[in-house]
């Protein structure tokens, strides 16, 4: 088997009602990349990436798109079942650009999974459950809005929510999470999120004027440093988040002991290959992590949700996708939505997700 074709799609994904609002960024939309492999036995596989913005991260769109056109010529005529001689060829074609490759090796564990007739899970090691939590993220609004979402999230399932704050009054913020924590019920946990919009001094005042709330305070400030620096004064548990950017930074955080867990992003690590390590890495170390990327349609859901379903219960935090946030589905039939706070695992094999490109569809560009 050879890969005979590779195509790059877009799709975009408007955000229902309100701006997506973080500390340093509003969204009203997102434009997602969708990557299509062809082989010559007529399987394909389908991979995407949807960077959360331009301010987000350094990865963006257009960059992503760039790094594609430099790596997809290096990959016509290899076996797309030896995945991880593929990653040798991507990381030999270009550097970094870890969210471009991310979309190919999802393509390719999507086509793997078609040719063994197996889900990428059951390829993963095997599902450990067919359902797994997923987290509601409850953007930067007033105390009062926010608290409105708590309770009607809740209603619909949702154990784990997530609360923004940062990039703005510290008093709004603090509000904020005292609130919010008050309408939290049994069982519900909250990860209080700063998306790195906090001051170090300000994000060791929160955690000092929120004593008395339980929560976990995810990625408070910019840098690696600053969260470390932080850690030594606060009163609850840390997880770590954007300054995660791959395997390395992940091994030095542990070994550094900076956190009480991690927000892992898929595309940001390189995809699924990349998250399957890291998975075992913080299994071995006994450390909590989601299973997420930064934005996305179906695609990116299932494979999200596909190693969520691999991971033990008490370290998997849960599976966040775009779906709350967006209208409609790539695949009518099988798209990823949550019921009841949960996502299903798709039947079919791969990814389960067909993306609904026609055949008449003109890709942005071709290769091969």
């Amino acid at each position: 088997m050879r890969i005979v074709e590779i195509s790059i799609f877009h799709r975009s994904l408007p955000i229902n009602g309100e701006p997506y609002r973080m500390a340093l960024q509003e969204l009203t939309s997102l434009d997602s990349t969708l990557v299509r492999i062809t082989t010559d036995t007529g399987v394909t596989g389908f991979g995407e990436f949807c960077p959360l913005g331009s301010a987000y991260q350094p990865q963006h769109m257009l960059g992503g798109r760039a790094a594609l056109e430099e790596i997809c010529p290096y990959l016509i005529g290899l076996n797309p079942l030896l995945i991880d001689r593929a990653y040798d060829v991507m990381n030999q074609a270009l550097c970094g650009s870890l969210y471009a490759k991310s979309a190919i090796d999802m393509a390719l564990w999507d086509i793997a999974g078609k040719v063994y007739g197996a889900r990428i899970c059951d390829l993963l090691g095997g599902a450990v459950r067919e359902q797994v939590p997923s987290y509601y993220a409850i953007g930067l609004t007033s105390p009062e809005k926010a608290v409105e979402i708590a309770r009607q999230k809740q209603a619909q399932g949702f154990r784990r929510l997530q609360l923004k704050v940062g990039g703005r009054e510290l008093e709004e913020d603090i509000a904020t999470v005292r609130k919010v924590s008050e309408v939290l019920g049994n069982g519900t946990v909250l990860a209080v999120d700063a998306n790195r919009g906090l001051l170090p001094r300000d994000a060791i005042q929160l955690s000092h004027a929120c004593r008395e709330q339980r929560f976990v305070l995810e990625q408070p400030c910019q840098t690696y440093e600053q969260c470390l620096a932080v850690r030594q004064h606060i009163n609850h548990p840390l997880y770590l988040d954007e300054v995660i950017v791959d395997l390395n930074t992940l091994l030095r955080a542990i070994s550094d002991n900076a956190a009480d867990g991690f927000g892992m992003k898929q595309s940001r690590v390189g995809g699924i290959s990349q998250m399957r390590t890291i998975r075992d890495v913080c299994a071995s170390a006994g450390l909590p992590m989601t299973s997420d990327d930064s934005w996305g349609g179906d695609l990116v859901a299932s494979a999200c949700l596909q190693l969520g379903a691999t991971m033990q219960p008490n370290l998997c935090d849960g599976v966040w996708i775009a779906a709350p946030y967006i209208d409609g589905h790539y695949d009518q039939d099988n798209g990823i939505s949550i019921e009841q706070g949960q996502l299903s695992l798709p039947a079919g094999p791969g990814l389960g997700i067909e993306p609904g490109i026609g055949v008449d569809e003109t890709a942005l560009i071709s290769f091969g």
